[in-house]
């Protein structure tokens, strides 16, 4: 039953809309999350855990869409290449036709469903779009711009899951999440760099040749890149990713309506009250970052980020205990 589904349109189709990249769209809820308000229901409107849901939903039909823009737009160059030559439009087995009128598809329901919401999001959404396109025709082959463009991508979608319910951000959340977005990027890069040298049997000395006779044009901007280049950024990033962290940390105070609980320990310091406790939660971020360096350069596996998270163990316990700890600490402590 599951062979043959396998050889179904539908299931080209379901692979090509990457749904394992939802997991990046949970980037939404982060406003959500830490500003306290993640259980409120206003009296004359849906609950904000209803509406950035909502507005959850939207991403991932347009995250989907968007992949399959990009394989349609990338056909030629991935059919090249040594892995993406597998994906169901580059070989063939999923109609260039069929996927234009899925992606046409996609993009009509999120406009329409986008119309319910805030102008704002309306207009991120369009700018989430815009972004993809232009990364896949252009952005994707420029040094340093390939990974603020990942980077970007993150920073609308906390973005878009602030103003769905018209919340404040942490100027510090921001920096970490583009910090953490970049370190991310560029660790993908180190990955596919290792692995199209590998595929090659190169040196790093003859990656130039390697990745010409390998990949063609699909990843051009690896040539701009070298290994002593990409393990400074990634050294920056890591650092500045943990870094901003802590410090938004030890600095977010939270907005919505104190706990009963809370009140049971007002006899404490200040310097132990709640604002100071999601410190605790910095010691997850470091060995997150850690474990992720890890994977990266001794198993090479920083190429997709989401399939590390969901694979590996260590990883994945981390961040259930960090969201453990967030929602204890914001929700259960405040």
């Amino acid at each position: 039953m599951l062979t043959k589904f396998k050889n179904t349109t539908l299931y080209y189709a379901l692979k090509t809309a990457r749904p394992r990249q939802w997991i990046k769209n949970i980037a939404l809820y982060a406003a959500l999350v830490f500003s306290g308000f993640f259980f409120y229901d206003p009296v004359d409107a849906p609950s904000y855990f209803t509406t950035v849901t909502y507005a959850f939903l939207i991403f991932c039909i347009l995250t989907s869409s968007i992949y399959f823009i990009n394989d349609i737009v990338d056909y030629e160059a991935d059919k090249q290449h040594p892995f993406k030559k597998k994906r169901p439009i580059a070989s063939g087995k999923l109609s260039i036709k069929f996927a234009t009128w899925i992606a046409v598809l996609g993009l009509i329901i999120v406009a329409i469903f986008s119309y319910q919401l805030s102008l704002f999001f309306q207009i991120l959404t369009f700018a989430y779009l815009a972004l993809q396109i232009l990364y896949s025709k252009k952005l994707k082959h420029i040094p340093i711009l390939d990974v603020a463009s990942i980077a970007t991508g993150f920073l609308i979608r906390i973005y878009a899951g602030a103003v769905v319910v018209n919340l404040h951000m942490s100027v510090w959340f921001l920096l970490t999440v583009i910090s953490a977005s970049l370190f991310l990027a560029v660790g993908k890069r180190q990955s596919e760099r290792t692995l199209l040298l590998g595929k090659s049997g190169a040196s790093s000395h003859d990656f130039e040749l390697a990745t010409s006779q390998t990949i063609g044009a699909t990843r051009i901007t690896l040539k701009r890149y070298s290994q002593r280049l990409l393990d400074q950024y990634t050294s920056m990033f890591a650092n500045a990713t943990w870094l901003t962290y802590a410090i938004f940390a030890f600095q977010n105070e939270i907005d919505a309506p104190r706990s009963k609980v809370a009140s049971l320990y007002t006899f404490l310091p200040k310097a132990l009250h709640t604002q100071k406790l999601l410190m605790i939660t910095t010691p997850l971020v470091i060995f997150g970052v850690m474990r992720y360096l890890q994977l990266v350069y001794e198993s090479n596996q920083g190429e997709s980020p989401e399939k590390v998270l969901l694979k590996d163990k260590p990883l994945l316990f981390t961040v259930f205990l960090f969201g453990a700890l967030v929602m204890i600490i914001t929700y259960v402590l405040t």
